[in-house]
């Protein structure tokens, strides 16, 4: 195709949106509508991750040293600790503190006051609390563990990890589910206010195509057409999705920073994410522009 032609062709279509304003408002507001679902749906599943990985982080491993271990043996075996695979950290608890913490825990309210008078030093084990950094390893890593001598008990909860593990993968697969149902009506929505818009000026398609327009010069315009509708839709669908979600997260941390905050301290924030967010927008309105003209226009080239 010579470029003047494809100039034209350019021309055309944008000629093609503003001609039909209706249809094209139409076109462009629908759009919008399904761009934001799908990324309000995009944004809480990755908030929703965000939360899930922080508590997976908290999830703490105990490991109980022998009594009979010695400075030198403890700081061997904190070398060892640090090395191992799947270790995000680890804290050095002697058996001095974790008495004083554990009569912390217990005479919060003063109801167990002079409960561990008379206990000495050695009543507790040394102990070391190990941070995961990944609880899908939780089982290997607490076996690795106990074989390290020195160790006489490692306690994890892996009931709680085993649930937290569980939510994760229930939110990501209900997460795609969402957003694939919503692609999908986003699709047929757009299709069809496309396919009105195409059969309103299936007369001007016939009679270029009894004059002797080729298909593909007949198909551009449209294509072009519903191309910038995706563009215009991406654009405004993602200022819009990008200053809602950084007002809500805001107005949250006004009004209910004691409530959620754990959630409001893990919550993705929208600039970091925000070119993947542009450039998925413009990919799929370009997509659903582009291809709710491209199979409506075929229809009407068969004269």
């Amino acid at each position: 195709m010579r470029i003047n032609n494809f100039l034209y062709l350019c021309k055309e279509g944008v000629r093609n949106l503003f001609s039909n304003k209706l249809m094209s408002f139409a076109c462009v507001g629908v759009l919008i509508a399904c761009l934001l679902l799908i990324g309000s749906a995009v944004l809480f599943t990755l908030n929703v991750n965000s939360v899930v990985t922080y508590v997976e982080q908290q999830n703490e491993v105990v490991v109980f040293l022998d009594e009979n271990m010695q400075s030198s043996d403890i700081e061997i075996l904190s070398l060892s600790l640090r090395n191992m695979d799947n270790i995000l950290d680890i804290t050095f608890m002697s058996r001095q503190e974790s008495l004083e913490r554990l009569q912390e825990r217990l005479d919060t309210e003063n109801r167990h006051v002079g409960i561990f008078d008379g206990l000495g030093d050695d009543t507790l084990f040394d102990t070391y609390i190990v941070r995961v950094e990944d609880l899908n390893h939780l089982g290997d890593t607490v076996a690795r563990l106990r074989e390290i001598d020195g160790v006489i008990q490692v306690n994890a909860a892996t009931d709680v990890a085993n649930i937290l593990l569980g939510l994760n993968r229930a939110v990501q697969f209900a997460g795609a589910v969402v957003v694939g149902i919503l692609v999908a009506v986003s699709v047929v929505i757009i299709t069809n206010t496309i396919k009105l818009n195409i059969y309103n000026r299936r007369k001007e398609i016939n009679i270029m195509k009894y004059v002797g327009a080729t298909d593909s010069f007949i198909r551009m315009p449209f294509l072009i057409e519903g191309m910038l509708i995706g563009l215009i839709a991406a654009v405004l669908a993602f200022f819009m999705l990008g200053f809602g979600y950084t007002y809500l997260i805001s107005w949250l941390y006004d009004n209910h920073a004691a409530t959620l905050g754990v959630i409001l301290d893990n919550a993705v924030e929208f600039m970091p994410i925000a070119r993947y967010m542009i450039v998925g927008f413009a990919i799929l309105g370009v997509f659903i522009g582009i291809a709710g003209s491209g199979i409506f226009v075929r229809r009407h080239l068969r004269v």
